[in-house]
């Protein structure tokens, strides 16, 4: 690996790191950059979630004012994270490499969509908060299993599973977005690191794209729990269409 290709994927770290914790959708970033640099699709999926975990942990760290007397709410949608996370991550291993290549111009496509129709989404969810009251501390019914499906989704690829996140628990939590905010990173943080402890296990695994990437999303994480809160929402979400495009592109033509 030469000094540039480690150069850009430290980057694209520290990109993913920042756009996971602020928004979620940081794999549209450093997945693309694995690919310019040939390495295979599964290999640079399963690295890039191994190194991912650090940053969303440190990002969760950074959000823990807005944690503060959410610890049951937490444990309780971890382990639809955990459960989730775990089918995921097995799919990706039993279904052929085929089947991956084939499902993730989709999804990548759905993460895009994901990203630009994120202000209509939250001004929904804002609007819902508005109108709705008294609801559990826990949410509505279909919270839990809508952080497992999307546990699924994180597991098998994760781009755009911070929005996904954001989108089940503000419509169907009564909280600040603030504070959900950090519960999504938590959650985040649960799906790649058990789908990253099964990669690590049994699947072909380069360590030193997780290393450069690790140490790049934990410096990211920590950018995003502070000055990425300023950063202009619209040029975030240019930068995240323009790249998973180009991702998308470069998946195909591959």
């Amino acid at each position: 690996m030469s000094l540039f290709e480690v150069a850009a994927i430290l980057l694209a770290g520290i990109a993913a790191g920042t756009i996971n914790t602020v928004v979620g959708s940081g794999t549209l970033i450093t997945f693309p950059t694995l690919l310019a640099f040939g390495i295979p699709p599964v290999t640079a999926n399963v690295s890039n979630t191994i190194g991912l975990v650090p940053g969303s942990v440190s990002g969760a760290i950074g959000y823990r004012r807005e944690l503060a007397g959410q610890r049951s709410r937490i444990l309780r949608l971890s382990l639809a994270s955990l459960i989730g996370g775990t089918a995921g991550a097995v799919l990706l291993l039993v279904l052929p490499d085929d089947a991956f290549a084939a499902i993730v111009p989709a999804l990548i496509v759905l993460g895009l969509v994901l990203v630009v129709c994120q202000p209509r989404i939250s001004a929904w969810v804002a609007a819902r908060h508005e109108a709705t009251g008294g609801m559990p501390h826990h949410g509505t019914w279909w919270v839990w299993p809508g952080v497992l499906a999307t546990g699924v989704y994180g597991g098998y690829f994760g781009a755009a599973q911070g929005v996904l996140l954001m989108a089940v628990l503000g419509t169907g939590i009564d909280d600040s977005l603030q504070r959900l905010n950090g519960v999504k990173n938590i959650l985040a943080a649960t799906v790649n690191a058990i789908a990253g402890l099964i990669f690590a296990v049994v699947a072909d695994v380069d360590w030193w794209v997780v290393l450069i990437i690790g140490i790049g999303s934990v410096i990211g994480g920590q950018i995003g729990a502070t000055v990425g809160r300023r950063l202009p929402p619209v040029g975030l979400r240019i930068t995240i269409v323009v790249v998973g495009t180009v991702a998308l592109a470069v998946f195909l033509l591959s």
